[in-house]
């Protein structure tokens, strides 16, 4: 395995569980970043130093490469070869190229987690391990998605979305500084009466932890969330905390065609840059978008990281937060993604400290306020006492 281009990475990779996908930063990684790598030591300790909170991760996109190893020997699915070959076998399949085509591209390496994750066993402990990555990396709220009707070939869809539950809950008892909670993801390709049967199954987990509902998939084909209208008004009727997946494809139309659903918050939605009078109503309506401008440069929606939209829509006044998407696709932690957006979009510490503090603001916690008062005090109070934090 390579070495990591910087010490404080050394040391965070050293750190890092046993068969964690952080693995050191190397050049062949879809989220190496020289600026980034540059910056100076005292800036990557105050990145992992600082809690942070992410809305926007995808379970199946977050796998331990050696978790996946050993559920796809037990399959049969692994060829035969030495360690590395077989390690390496598995990265590829799990981690996607710096770029593709498009969506439709990315979604591929979605396959072979979803085929590893269709036992309780396997869903409890995949989701167990993330929450233990996360607090890896100073993270300190998460939501996680995943769509509960992709693990259907064995299992129930109550009993699917109780294994997640399970692992959650015993990812943060074994990470006792992380909290998290759970978004069910709709896809757009399903039949709107399989919709509706997901938020009523997801309905039933509100007081265990799922407090989110969303919408994603291939855009492309399955371009109007419209279609799924019911399920979003039962997920809302139940207390779900409403989100959709929008602008991966269509541009700044589709970002509208989201905001027609009513939702709070849209994940992704860069596009949105191009039209002024959507952003005026994104601001109007205090609209979120959830963005992760390492995912959305391996989508192709933006060509290069350093023309991520992000800082335009932040200093024009959209709320955003900023997130992985999906941490082994991506090859990403957190702190390596506020790494980036410093080092290579100008987003300044206060600024990166705001988008932060904001995301405890939009998340789905309308149920447990006095958690979400506590994190911000919290917050609040590591910033008090670091300066490089304040608005200058």
């Amino acid at each position: 395995m390579p070495r990591p281009y910087h010490p404080v990475m050394q040391r965070y990779a050293a750190g890092a569980p046993a068969g964690s996908p952080i693995e050191p930063w190397a050049v062949d990684s879809p989220s190496w970043d020289p600026a980034a790598a540059a910056l100076p030591s005292e800036t990557w300790e105050l990145l992992q130093r600082m809690p942070k909170a992410e809305l926007h991760l995808h379970l199946d996109g977050s796998l331990r490469l050696a978790t996946a190893l050993e559920l796809a020997d037990g399959l049969g699915l692994v060829r035969a070869g030495s360690d590395a070959d077989r390690l390496g076998w598995i990265r590829d399949g799990l981690v996607a190229p710096r770029a593709v085509r498009d969506q439709m591209a990315l979604l591929r390496a979605f396959d072979l987690p979803v085929a590893l994750m269709q036992t309780e066993a396997a869903l409890e402990r995949i989701a167990a391990e993330l929450v233990e990555d996360l607090a890896t990396d100073g993270t300190r709220y998460a939501e996680i998605k995943w769509a509960p009707t992709l693990h259907v070939r064995q299992l129930s869809l109550h009993d699917g979305i109780a294994a997640v539950v399970r692992g959650a809950d015993e990812g943060m008892r074994r990470a006792p500084g992380v909290v998290v909670r759970l978004v069910a993801v709709l896809l757009r390709s399903h039949a709107p009466e399989l919709g509706v049967a997901m938020a009523e199954a997801a309905s039933g987990f509100v007081d265990r932890g799922l407090t989110g509902f969303d919408l994603a998939g291939q855009e492309a084909l399955h371009p109007d969330p419209a279609l799924h209208a019911r399920a979003f008004e039962l997920a809302r009727g139940a207390g779900l905390g409403v989100t959709i997946h929008a602008g991966e494809w269509g541009g700044a139309a589709q970002v509208r065609r989201a905001m027609k659903v009513g939702t709070s918050r849209i994940e992704h939605g860069a596009p949105a840059w191009d039209d002024p009078g959507l952003l005026r109503e994104l601001i109007e309506r205090a609209v979120t978008l959830d963005l992760c401008p390492t995912s959305n440069t391996q989508a192709g929606i933006v060509g290069r990281y350093e023309d991520h939209p992000l800082p335009r829509l932040m200093r024009a006044g959209v709320a955003v937060t900023l997130s992985t998407d999906d941490r082994t696709v991506s090859d990403l932690s957190l702190m390596r993604e506020y790494a980036r957006a410093h080092a290579s979009l100008g987003v300044t510490l206060p600024e990166l400290w705001a988008i932060d503090r904001h995301a405890l603001d939009v998340a789905f916690l309308h149920h447990e306020e006095a958690l979400r008062a506590r994190l911000r005090d919290e917050f609040e109070a590591f910033g008090r006492g670091e300066p490089r934090l304040a608005e200058g």
